[in-house]
This record gives C-alpha cells, sequence and structure tokens, in this order.
C-alpha cells in the first residue's frame, strides 16, 4: 500500500477504505510513515472533510493502537463525561461526587492542562498527597466502593492519537472536527466505560468558537460512539466567560468544594446539575430528566455529594481537612486587585484571554514538560452584564511572580468590553 496514493485520494475527497486506514494510522503509530506525509494527509482531511464511517474507523484505529481497559469488574452501567475544555471548567469535581452519591458509577480518565485549558488532573493534585496515577485494579476497586474514582490517563491509552495530536498542534490542523471527534472518542472508547456524557463548548473560550461548529462536533462524536456500542449524550455549553468565579487550579478546587457545601455561583452550579442529571438518565434510564436533576440538587442540599467527595480525596490518598478547612491550600505569595477603570456595564469577556492570563501568572503550561504554580490564578468578582463604578474590584491575581504582576492586570483588563 502507497501512502502518497492515500494522501492523493484524501485531497481529492475519496473516502479511504478500511485497510487503507488502518495501514495510515498502525504506520505511522510504528514510525514507518514519516511526519511529513503525516502531515499532509492530516492538512488534505482537514480541507476535505471525512464520512462517519471514515472518522468512526479511525477512531477505532486509534484506540486499538494500545491498551483498552476492561471494567466488566464494576456492576452496572460505567458512565465516564469529557469536557472539550474550557476556562475555570472544574465541573468534574461537583458533577462525578453528585453522580456517585446518587448511585451511579463513574470511571474518569482525566489530562493535565495545556495552554489556557485547565487539566482535572492538575486541579486534584492542588489536594496535598490525592494520587491520580493509581493501578488499574486500585481504580475498580474504588468505583466498585464508592461510585466514582478519578485518575489520569494510562500510558499506553490510544497512543496513535498521543503522537498524532502532537503532529496537528504544530501543523495547524488543531481544530479539524474529524480529528478533534476521533481524538476524543478514541480516549473514551479506550477507557472502557459503557456510557459517555460530552460537555461541548463553544465561544471564545474553546475550540469552537461557533454554535454550529459545536453542534457539528457533538453529532459527529455521538455517531461514533453509538456506532461502536456506546451511548453517548452531550450538552452544548456557552465558553464566552469563564464558568464560575474562579480559573486556577486550587482557586478552582475551592470553589467545587464551596458548591457542593451549598455555597457555589448559580452559573457553575446548574452547568453541574445540568450535566449530573443527562449522566444519571444514562444510568437510570427509566428516570425523565427532571428526576434526574432533583437527585442531583438533593445530594448536594442533603450532603451526600461533599461526602462522596470526601471519600474520593480519603480513597486515593489525599488530605481529606482541606476540606474542612479550605484555608489549608497553598497560598500564592503575591495577590493584585484589578480595578475598574471607568464606570458602565461589562457587556463581553474574552475567556481565552482571561485563561491566557492565568497561565501567565503560573497557573497553567505552554507544553506538558512545564510546572505549574497550583496557588496562582484569578478570583473574578464582576462577570459579563454586571453594572460596574470606577474603581470597583473586578478580579484578583495570584502569583509568585510579582514582576509580572502589573502586565497581567493590563491584560486582563483587556479582555473585558465595558461599555
Amino acid at each position: 500500500m502507497d501512502i502518497i496514493d492515500i494522501i492523493i485520494k484524501q485531497k481529492n475527497g475519496i473516502d479511504l477504505s478500511d485497510s487503507e486506514i488502518e495501514y495510515l494510522i498502525n504506520g505511522y503509530t510504528q514510525g514507518i510513515i514519516p511526519d511529513y506525509q503525516m502531515s499532509a494527509y492530516l492538512m488534505a482531511l482537514c480541507f476535505t472533510g471525512a464520512n462517519e464511517k471514515v472518522i468512526s474507523k479511525m477512531t477505532m484505529c486509534m484506540a486499538n493502537s494500545g491498551d483498552i481497559l476492561n471494567l466488566s469488574g464494576i456492576s452496572g452501567t460505567v458512565v465516564d463525561k469529557h469536557s472539550t475544555g474550557g476556562v475555570g471548567d472544574k465541573t468534574t469535581l461537583v458533577v462525578g461526587p453528585c453522580v456517585a452519591a446518587c448511585g451511579g458509577k463513574v470511571a474518569k480518565m482525566s489530562g493535565r492542562g495545556l495552554g489556557y485549558t485547565g487539566g482535572t488532573i492538575d486541579k486534584l493534585e492542588s489536594i496535598k498527597n490525592f494520587n491520580t496515577q493509581i493501578p488499574v485494579e486500585r481504580f475498580i476497586d474504588i468505583i466498585n466502593e464508592i461510585g466514582i474514582s478519578i485518575v489520569g490517563q494510562l500510558k499506553n491509552l490510544a497512543p496513535a492519537d498521543k503522537k498524532i495530536y502532537s503532529l496537528r498542534d504544530v501543523t495547524g490542523t488543531v481544530d479539524c472536527i474529524p480529528l478533534i471527534a476521533s481524538s476524543i472518542m478514541s480516549k473514551k472508547i479506550a477507557s472502557g466505560a459503557n456510557a459517555i456524557v460530552l460537555d461541548v463548548k463553544y465561544g471564545s473560550g474553546a475550540f469552537m468558537k461557533t454554535y454550529k461548529n459545536a453542534k457539528e462536533l457533538a453529532e459527529t462524536m455521538i455517531k461514533i460512539g453509538n456506532q461502536n456500542g456506546k451511548k453517548v449524550k452531550a450538552l452544548l455549553t456557552d465558553m464566552n466567560e469563564p464558568i464560575g468565579n474562579t480559573v486556577g487550579n486550587s482557586l478552582e478546587v475551592i470553589e467545587a468544594i464551596q458548591t457542593l457545601k451549598g455555597n457555589g455561583p448559580k452559573d457553575f452550579l446548574e452547568l453541574c446539575i445540568d450535566i449530573s442529571s443527562v449522566m444519571l438518565q444514562l444510568e437510570f434510564v427509566d428516570k425523565s430528566v427532571d428526576e434526574c436533576r432533583k437527585m442531583a440538587l438533593d445530594s448536594i442540599e442533603n450532603g451526600t455529594a461533599l461526602n462522596k467527595f470526601r471519600e474520593l480525596v480519603f480513597l486515593q490518598n489525599g488530605d481529606v481537612e482541606c476540606i474542612d478547612d479550605t484555608n489549608k491550600f497553598p497560598k500564592s505569595k503575591y495577590s493584585l486587585e484589578v480595578k475598574a477603570n471607568m464606570s458602565g456595564q461589562i457587556t463581553k469577556m474574552d475567556s481565552e484571554k482571561i485563561g491566557k492570563t492565568a497561565c501567565l501568572l503560573g497557573a497553567g503550561r505552554q507544553s506538558l514538560n512545564d510546572k505549574i504554580n497550583h496557588s496562582a490564578g484569578i478570583f473574578i468578582n464582576k462577570k459579563t452584564d454586571s453594572y460596574i463604578s470606577k474603581s470597583d474590584v473586578l478580579a484578583v491575581l495570584y502569583t509568585d511572580k510579582k514582576e509580572i504582576l502589573d502586565f497581567t492586570k493590563e491584560y486582563y483588563l483587556d479582555s473585558l468590553t465595558i461599555e
């Protein structure tokens, strides 16, 4: 089989056969096909697209390039959740305990943050000694015991995706819907859950800038999952402003804990309840959406979701005391209030720029080898539609890098449109 023929075929918009897709994915993963030829194929795919059959086959080849997690030892329907990435997105820390507290089974493999979107694993590692690298057997045991476990991705989970994603990152092919869909779903299928809920973001702080593109991506991923025996549902959520009031690892964990205690921001709580109810519907098919929403809300109001989070932290060796006293989380050396330089109304927030501000403060990384400062980040006091007076505190910046405070203050102000 000739890789040049495959590239030309894709360039002309002709769908590849199953054997050609297998040759392409396996050949690149094994080093037979070089980067420059795979780059040519990826760019051709971005321009010409692919049908559902091709995307589904590509997804399964990527999933089967490494380990497929066997979760048959967990009783009942095992539900996983995936977000396409968002600024201030700490929903897993609330949603997982809510679903588990209602009797669901949540098996969650999460990644680390890269660029302006944060990673769930980084957030959890803000909790002293929390272990995200437990053996698979222990992962399954914890889910059977308390209904939830959250760990980092296995090293050999969809290695084809890891290699292709690294190439996409440097060839301008990250925002291609067939490639995004196959990347996400290959990892979700390899993770072994029976059912998957997708939180697909759109707006200034998301890969998909428009609702239309987010809907297309969601529909593509649902079809891939269904074709491969998975129950899949998706929500489309607005990423034109950060979720909740915090951006940054320990700040977001604290906000999630406050939400589990019933004291979280309204917009964040609403999103968590929405996602929880969809996950519970996949778990308990005989219940309506309204019944599932009530179950999720009740788990917060009666404290069972908070207790479930406490159990999760304890069983994965984390410091449970920080849940009862969030002052035990590490603090940044420096902080700075960002004050309004005019009166008016905030009509727009640039989520991507706010996420990049948090990165500059030390909360994010530009490459996977970068170290992050778990205590760095932003507390947002005023969001879209807020009326403000001159000198009102719009946000507070936290960092260990004093020299960057003045610059990040101006950068944050540039992210807001005040009229």
